[in-house]
């Protein structure tokens, strides 16, 4: 069995751990944030910690109605003309917290007097340069590609989330997701087949909205670093404002659409792909636009919107896996990547 193979099988076991292990920690940090005060967050991180950053600017934006905005490290590093951090806190998001980039944000924040917060997977200078640190628990991860690590930080991101505004309710709903990630995981255990049709697929493009366009973006980059395949992340919304003329017949598109307030756009823009005879691949707990789909990926629980990403990017990581082997290509050490990737 490869890395790959026992990080992606790990993820409910890991899910379970952190929030067991995290509570403490996140409270207190969502104690100082409310201490600070901030008028807005900064959130800064690469790679698919850059997805998870995504997932929090819906989360904290529409759960907790918080301004949050995404930091170009450039500014920092390459211009040196960071922004007025004033009023702000910051979020550095990191496997390996080894990112010099990210470092030079946090660091920057501490000396205009920014409250910053770092969440990471391993010790490193990014938790040194940061006031506090949340861990993700998630144990050394061997493959390149970010699995386990990736859904930890959006646990962790919900656990920030219902510690600053949360009710009983919704933290019963945070704990089941470590027994509805296993039930993802063993139902989606026959996509190998599925992922076969596309072997020899050229382009392909990821389709999601609100909280799950985090995911569209974490799906097309495993299809990118594992299975090299051209694969480009949309909401549905700019979908329609000239991606959509890309589509032909049999153009595979893959649309992530579970439950929740945006069902109904990218159900809309699932039937017009499919009357512009477009192939579609879709993941969902709604029968009816599972039935628009050549390959239907099934979500076999409902679970509230604000939490569906960690459960939704499951089948898209095995299916990254299986057409990466189907198409021959290593799964642990794609070509031309290692697993710290060290960015200015």
């Amino acid at each position: 069995m490869t890395h790959l193979d026992r990080e992606i099988a790990s993820q409910p076991a890991v899910l379970e751990r952190l929030l067991a292990s995290q509570s403490r920690a996140v409270a207190d940090v969502a104690r100082r944030l409310r201490a600070a005060s901030p008028r807005g967050l900064l959130l800064v991180a690469r790679g698919s910690s850059d997805n998870a950053a995504l997932y929090a600017k819906y989360l904290l934006g529409v759960r907790n109605r918080m301004v949050v905005a995404l930091a170009a490290p450039s500014m920092f590093t390459r211009y040196r003309r960071p922004p007025d951090l004033s009023g702000y806190a910051v979020l550095a998001i990191s496997q390996s917290g080894a990112s010099e980039d990210l470092c030079a944000v946090t660091r920057q924040a501490r000396r205009q007097g920014a409250y910053s917060v770092a969440l990471v997977n391993q010790a490193g200078p990014l938790e040194r340069e940061s006031d506090d640190v949340i861990r993700l628990c998630a144990g050394p991860e061997r493959s390149v590609a970010a699995t386990k690590s990736y859904t930890a930080e959006l646990a962790a991101l919900a656990m920030l989330s219902l510690a600053l505004d949360g009710t009983a309710a919704e933290r019963r709903e945070l704990s089941r997701i470590p027994q509805m990630a296993a039930r993802v995981l063993s139902a989606s255990a026959g996509l190998d087949a599925a992922a076969a049709r596309y072997r020899y697929a050229q382009r392909l493009s990821v389709i999601g909205r609100g909280y799950n366009y985090a995911t569209a973006f974490e799906i097309a980059l495993k299809l990118k670093e594992l299975a090299y395949l051209t694969a480009d992340p949309y909401s549905s919304a700019d979908f329609r404002h000239g991606p959509i003329a890309m589509v032909e017949r049999d153009f595979p598109v893959l649309l992530v659409m579970p439950a929740g307030r945006v069902f109904a756009d990218t159900f809309g823009l699932a039937r017009e792909l499919r009357r512009r005879g477009a192939e579609l691949v879709v993941i969902s707990n709604e029968r009816r636009a599972l039935r628009l789909a050549r390959v239907p990926v099934i979500l076999p629980e409902r679970v509230p919107e604000w939490l569906s990403p960690i459960l939704t990017v499951l089948p898209g990581q095995l299916l990254a896996r299986h057409l990466a082997a189907a198409r021959g290509c290593p799964l642990d050490a794609p070509r031309g990547l290692s697993k710290v990737t060290r960015t200015r």
